[in-house]
């Protein structure tokens, strides 16, 4: 079983990278956000916390991580995104890993200019129908008819916390907190740094290039 894990700041591209080596790979793909944002339907208090761009407690993320991983379609090997966020996650999932038949473990550090990464964020419309995601500040992303979705017509949505004033306590809180994970996992061996700035087509072959070489 291999663990892919992807970090990067804020509107990296690590969703789409996911979602593309699953597509290749068949790996499951685990984000925290997604998970946290599901519970938040029911929960306030996490609702609130999301919102505001902060960080949620390592008991909580580690509970529906734990339970995520029991899922029979992570057992050919499973996709981090967004998880771990600082050195402390990194060293518990560490331990958490131990016991599963993971065969290699890499990670894969999607760096993004700050003022790209805004863009992304601010301007993220998506479709509530078929999922597909467009941005109005960026031209090659932007829908064909404004606020209307290329592929089923759908009405085009933005999320409440794409806002700039969220993403820069986000950006903010990645440095502070999340940014140690790129020394930690150098010092381990297995960090592979590549520019998200690029098109997604040119980042997915060189993550396939890095995956070609690991040893399981």
């Amino acid at each position: 079983m291999r663990s892919i894990i992807l970090i990067a700041p804020p509107a990296a591209g690590k969703g789409t990278q996911s979602d593309m080596l699953v597509g290749k790979y068949g790996f499951a793909h685990i984000s925290t956000g997604d998970m946290l944002r599901e519970v938040a339907k029911h929960d306030e208090s996490i609702k609130s916390k999301l919102e505001n761009g902060e960080l949620i407690s390592d008991d909580i993320v580690f509970s529906l991580l734990r339970d995520r991983l029991k899922s029979t379609d992570c057992k050919k090997g499973f996709i981090l995104d967004g998880f771990p966020r600082n050195v402390n996650q990194a060293i518990k999932y560490d331990e958490m890993i131990k016991d599963l038949d993971v065969t290699s473990n890499v990670v894969i550090f999607l760096d993004v200019d700050k003022e790209l990464a805004c863009k992304r964020i601010v301007g993220r419309i998506s479709c509530p129908d078929c999922k597909r995601v467009y941005n109005d500040m960026i031209p090659e992303s932007m829908p064909k008819v404004s606020g209307k979705c290329d592929d089923c017509g759908g009405i085009l949505v933005k999320r409440s916390d794409d806002n700039s004033e969220t993403f820069g306590k986000r950006y903010d809180v990645y440095y502070e907190n999340t940014a140690p994970l790129i020394n930690y996992y150098e010092e381990k061996g297995i960090l592979y740094k590549l520019d998200s700035g690029m098109s997604k087509d040119v980042v997915f072959s060189k993550i396939e290039d890095i995956l070609a070489n690991l040893n399981d």
